[in-house]
């Protein structure tokens, strides 16, 4: 019998030089030093996985995650009306950190708030979180396909590797009880559960997730999208008007003063494109196609959260439920019916999705002022109201008395697939959200679009609504983020960071 031989077990473990922890009073300094910390850790990794490629020492290795770290010693009342920057109990608060390049400006207004609020410095430093070998490498990173098999131990055995176990939404949903001597959660998301997202976004949207911009609007429809590429590249040929470039999938550029893009995009599209026109800042505007479902509205939106945007917006066709609805008409919706299901586990259906003013009153501005009416003559093309979302597109099919019936109840005045699912997710991660549909079909009512009135509809519809959208969302760029971001999101046990 051959007898089998174990590898030897790695018994050392090779860090980076030891990272003294460090106070800091200006937020820009402080995140300086995130960044060179992290920049150094993750450099440790790649530089450790590229000697073992070409024959190193079998050895672990071993970087952690920057963390921020706050002490409060008392209940001084904050300013409070704000919805973010200050914590409401005395106690140790941390979070870990990735990318601080990518989340410069984020870090460093949060950072703000807080030393504005309380008065105290923050600590930077290692934390006892581990970088995972995957997520040290940079995007666009080339690492060759025979690199790991030259190693010739597992991977496992020299790096630590993501753990989904301790990659949750715990804080973000409001379930995270620090044990005895944990420090309370600084911030909605753990470094770790960031690095996850990031990665997702570029495969499922194939874009970088440095494109992404602070106001995101959602869509059901690819007509949403080429009317969206159609105006971004009119914008591009005619200098930008205020836009620095238009992005499409695989980071494909188009500057302003240019006709055509720098690159050809590619062959095949991803499950759910980006789009984006940005702005210094990330405050341009970022379209996503996530077609049809619930299952695609939360995956999208679990993801693009934690880069905190200011908001995001559904803006998509709807089966319109009353007689007095015309095809074509908006649909502003004040509240949700939500028998999608995919949130169940996270958000139970008895919690309310309020209305948020801001956007309310930014989406009804935009449809009157696209539309040339006002006041009464509003209500001709638009009804506010609850909007039901449902997971089977062919609910039509099944005995309606049980649909019917619950719709009825709900008041609802229209029905589509995604709407509620990205409402909930907003008031979960804590991201401003609204909703505005367009009625194209009412199958109550057995009014449905024949092939060549689809078309015009279409043509004429689409383009109007898109600009609605876009309108609404440059009045809401118009906003501080003070304003924008709202109190009635945050729960009993918030976080200081938005």
């Amino acid at each position: 019998m051959e007898k089998r031989i174990y590898p030897r077990p790695i018994e050392s473990i090779s860090y980076p030089d030891a990272y003294p922890r460090r106070s800091f009073t200006d937020a820009g300094e402080a995140v300086a030093a995130l960044k060179a910390l992290y920049d150094r850790n993750t450099a440790f990794l790649r530089d450790a996985f590229n000697g073992l490629a070409h024959g190193g020492a079998l050895t672990r290795y071993r970087a952690f995650y920057p963390e921020i770290g706050l002490q409060i010693s008392s209940y001084t009342q904050a300013d409070t009306r704000l919805a973010y920057g200050h914590v409401s109990t005395p106690g140790y608060y941390s979070t870990t950190i990735t990318r601080p390049d990518l989340f410069e400006s984020y870090l460093t207004e949060q950072l703000r708030q807080i030393m504005r609020s309380h008065g105290v410095p923050v600590t930077i430093g290692e934390s006892e979180t581990p970088i995972p070998l995957h997520f040290a490498f940079l995007e666009g990173a080339y690492v060759e396909a025979g690199a790991a098999a030259r190693i010739e131990r597992p991977l496992r055995d020299l790096f630590d590797v993501p753990d989904l176990s301790a990659t949750d939404d715990r804080i973000a949903n409001g379930l995270f009880e620090p044990a005895p001597g944990e420090p309370m959660p600084l911030a909605p998301f753990t470094a770790q559960r960031i690095d996850y997202s990031l990665h997702r976004l570029a495969h499922y949207t194939a874009t970088s997730p440095e494109h992404f911009q602070n106001f995101v609007l959602f869509t059901n429809y690819q007509f949403y999208i080429d009317e969206f590429c159609e105006l971004a590249r009119e914008l591009m040929e005619k200098g930008g008007e205020g836009y620095t470039a238009f992005i499409e999938p695989g980071n494909v550029l188009t500057l302003p003063g240019e006709v055509k893009p720098a690159a050809a995009a590619p062959i095949r599209l991803p499950q759910m494109p980006a789009y984006h026109l940005t702005r210094p800042g990330h405050g341009g505007i970022t379209m996503v196609n996530i077609g049809v479902g619930p299952s695609n509205a939360k995956t999208i939106t679990d993801h693009i959260a934690v880069l905190r945007p200011h908001a995001w917006l559904m803006l998509g066709h709807c089966a319109g439920l009353r007689n007095s609805q015309t095809l074509g008409d908006y649909v502003l919706a004040h509240a949700y019916v939500r028998e999608d299901h995919v949130l169940d586990d996270d958000l139970p259906v008895w919690v309310p999705l309020p209305a948020l003013a801001e956007i309310q009153v930014a989406l009804e501005e935009a449809v009157a002022e696209v539309t040339g009416l006002s006041g009464y003559d509003l209500k001709r093309v638009m009804r506010t109201g609850t909007v039901a979302t449902i997971d089977n597109r062919n609910w039509e099919l099944r005995d309606q008395r049980g649909p019917v019936q619950r719709l009825s109840q709900s008041r609802a005045i229209a029905l589509d697939m995604e709407s509620a699912t990205i409402a909930a997710n907003g008031f979960r991660f804590r991201v401003p959200y609204g909703t505005l549909l367009c009625v194209s079909d009412k199958p109550l009512h057995g009014e449905l679009k024949l092939p060549g009135m689809a078309t015009e509809f279409y043509k004429r519809q689409v383009a109007q609504h898109l600009r609605i959208g876009l309108l609404a969302v440059e009045k809401l760029s118009q906003m501080q983020p003070e304003r924008l971001h709202s109190r009635k999101l945050r729960s009993f046990s918030e976080t200081a960071f938005q």
